[in-house]
């Protein structure tokens, strides 16, 4: 289920046919979700409650063909790999992997893997790639290293256009938000005809956030649905304060924007994630990257010398780039709730419960709030 099919829509902007990321032409999405074992934890058995997400940016060779992108920091305490030479050239030139925290190493080796089988052994290139993650620790035996390089070959293997599942899997499978079971979700928005008609795509892996700070639309639902009706999940052992927890969002368009303007779309996440209540507080780490596909051709910066020396590039002019930052806002805001939504209650390490979101008693309190 979706936010949508409770009735419950997010701003203003038309959403594509999948309401999704992949609704930007060419971007594709593919999941691996690892479950397995139950009880008591037993670092390097389980219980396991991980994946790995992979969103590949154009149906190209993503490793010879860079787009722009930049990219956008709310608070630190994460990981999203590649970002420092996104700033300084500009450019995108692989996938974008998402898992969680421990894992992050093990990923972005595969990644580099999938350039050496996609490029050539022989070649002479490097490669970084961008992994982003976020912690499910409560959930999941992230010191046990269950996420291989198969893993993140089978999720290259799935990624596709359409629609895109949504809740734990993938990397999110052992997300939790708000102190409900959370993970992966996504939401897209397209322009009008005078806007250009272009899409603006969101995935967020969502694993951040308060009870009590929970809103949508406004409406205070956390205080609605509060830890006496749907238990926060709790592990006496870690005390992790509330609110830890990182959320990772992945924006593309299809229009010609230039990399400081992707930039300025990656800012506008955090506003998204402000509006369902969430802080960028100290223990979270947000981090936030942009792509536009509207300039094809781009070469890899270690494409060699054999380049022209000048390429034209189209841009949006600045003046007409607020529907953008809309329709940034709206669907991470949706995006979120999508995860929230489409998450199911999952029994985790040491028997930690992190339930699924009460979806009609959701409709309920927008009914109420006169918001639905």
């Amino acid at each position: 289920m979706r936010l949508r099919e409770l009735g419950i829509s997010v701003g203003h902007g038309a959403p594509g046919p999948a309401n999704a990321i992949t609704d930007v032409p060419g971007v594709r999405v593919g999941h691996e979700t690892i479950i397995r074992g139950d009880g008591k934890l037993e670092v390097g058995k389980g219980p396991v409650r991980t994946g790995v997400t992979v969103i590949l940016p154009h149906e190209g060779n993503v490793w010879a063909e860079a787009v722009f992108a930049g990219c956008h920091r709310l608070n630190g305490n994460g990981e999203l790999t590649g970002l420092e030479w996104i700033r300084e050239s500009g450019m995108l030139a692989s996938p974008i992997a998402l898992t969680n925290t421990h894992s992050v190493g093990v990923v972005r080796d595969a990644l580099i893997a999938d350039e050496i089988a996609t490029r050539g052994s022989d070649a002479v290139y490097w490669g970084l790639p961008v992994v982003g993650e976020t912690f499910d620790g409560l959930l999941n035996d992230i010191n046990g290293f269950h996420v291989g390089p198969a893993h993140v070959a089978a999720a290259m293997r799935s990624a596709s256009t359409g629609p895109v599942l949504e809740g734990g899997v993938g990397g999110g499978t052992g997300m939790t938000c708000h102190g409900f079971k959370g993970g992966i979700g996504t939401s897209s928005r397209v322009l009008a005809s005078e806007q250009g008609g272009y899409v603006v795509g969101v995935l967020v892996q969502a694993n951040h956030g308060r009870r009590p700070r929970l809103l949508l639309n406004g409406v205070p639902v956390g205080e609605e649905i509060g830890p006496s009706v749907v238990p926060v999940p709790e592990s006496p052992a870690q005390a992790m304060p509330a609110g830890s927890g990182s959320i990772i969002v992945i924006i593309a368009t299809n229009a010609p924007l230039l990399p400081q303007q992707c930039s300025r779309l990656a800012q506008r996440a955090g506003l998204g994630i402000g509006r369902t209540g969430g802080m960028g507080e100290h223990t979270s780490g947000d981090m936030f990257l942009a792509f536009a596909t509207g300039n094809r051709g781009i070469s890899a910066a270690d494409a060699g010398t054999d380049l022209p020396l000048t390429m034209d590039i189209k841009m949006l002019i600045n003046t007409h780039i607020n529907p953008f930052f809309e329709a940034v806002i709206d669907a991470t805001e949706e995006a979120i709730w999508n995860a929230l939504i489409a998450a199911e209650t999952i029994v985790g390490r040491d028997g930690i419960t992190a339930y699924g979101f009460p979806n009609e008693r959701l409709r309920d309190i927008m009914a109420a709030y006169r918001r639905a």
